[in-house]
């Protein structure tokens, strides 16, 4: 008896720790596309950050699968974040890895929904885990408006919500679209080739504009107000091409789950996704 209670609380043991070093892992699905939109609230994009690198075979199978999920739905917001030995490769990655990855090294290729949630293996077989975590209804919504003139970035950030909220932190990337840049392939996709000479590598992140954490919302959050953050900044030394220029926007709660994301591109003016 004594030996069976052991093992018992020895397997708890375990299973405590496992847990402690995953973030999330469930599906965390809240799909409410079926559902009727509701007045004041927002429009629901998913996020899908794809940590990956030009010199990472798998990794393609990832920049598929993120394809077929914008096929099925724009509520789309995607964000590669490359690492490793690679032109592109993001300097302040590591508080990312700390949070999804703790004690664990980055092994490429890894992806994320709404910065927390993993996506399962094999990403192009779980399309529709993504597209359920967007929706019609959600209590904040985002709109970017931007600029570029003599060579400095302009950006207003601004968040409304339909309900109240607390403990929140807005995260705001600059992204580059358009980088050419060989990229090798083991998978099947883009026609199997082990050595895809021009690939084309777009949402690169560049500059995380915030902490890349987040950092607080201190001004109200509650029914009806709005939050702006402004940045203004010389448009990046590692650039290749300003006309280029994105922008990814999201706002997480105190579990780093991102509650709502939005992209814009360089001088669009957006408005609010709010259902009449």
């Amino acid at each position: 008896m004594k030996k069976i209670q052991f093992l018992t609380l020895f397997i708890v043991a375990i299973l405590f720790s496992s847990c402690n070093d995953t973030v999330v892992i469930e599906n965390n699905s809240n799909n409410n596309n079926n559902e009727e939109p509701i007045s004041g609230q927002f429009k629901k994009r998913v996020l899908i950050e794809d940590y990956t690198g030009t010199w990472c075979g798998n990794c393609t199978r990832v920049a598929y699968a993120i394809e077929q999920v914008k096929e099925e739905t724009d509520n789309v917001v995607s964000v590669a974040i490359h690492n490793g030995n690679d032109p592109y490769h993001f300097e302040g990655i590591d508080p990312l890895k700390n949070l999804i990855s703790p004690n664990n090294a980055l092994a490429l290729p890894v992806s994320r929904l709404n910065r927390v949630v993993v996506w399962t293996f094999p990403e192009t077989s779980n399309i529709q885990q993504a597209v359920d975590l967007t929706g019609k209804n959600t209590g904040l919504g985002l709109a970017m408006n931007s600029s570029l003139v003599d060579d400095v970035v302009n950006l207003d950030v601004n968040v409304k919500f339909a309900q109240d909220y607390s403990d929140l932190k807005l995260v705001v990337y600059l992204l580059e679209d358009g980088l050419v840049y060989e990229q090798t392939n083991y998978t099947i996709y883009y026609d199997g080739e082990d050595h895809i000479a021009d690939f084309v590598h777009n949402h690169v992140l560049r500059v995380s504009m915030t902490d890349i954490l987040g950092e607080n919302i201190t001004d109200a959050t509650t029914l009806g107000s709005t939050f702006t953050k402004s940045f203004s900044i010389p448009v990046p030394s590692n650039i290749e091409n300003a006309s280029n220029i994105s922008f990814v926007a999201f706002v997480v709660g105190s579990d780093n789950k991102t509650i709502n994301s939005r992209a814009s591109h360089i001088n669009e003016t957006q408005e609010f996704e709010q259902n009449p």
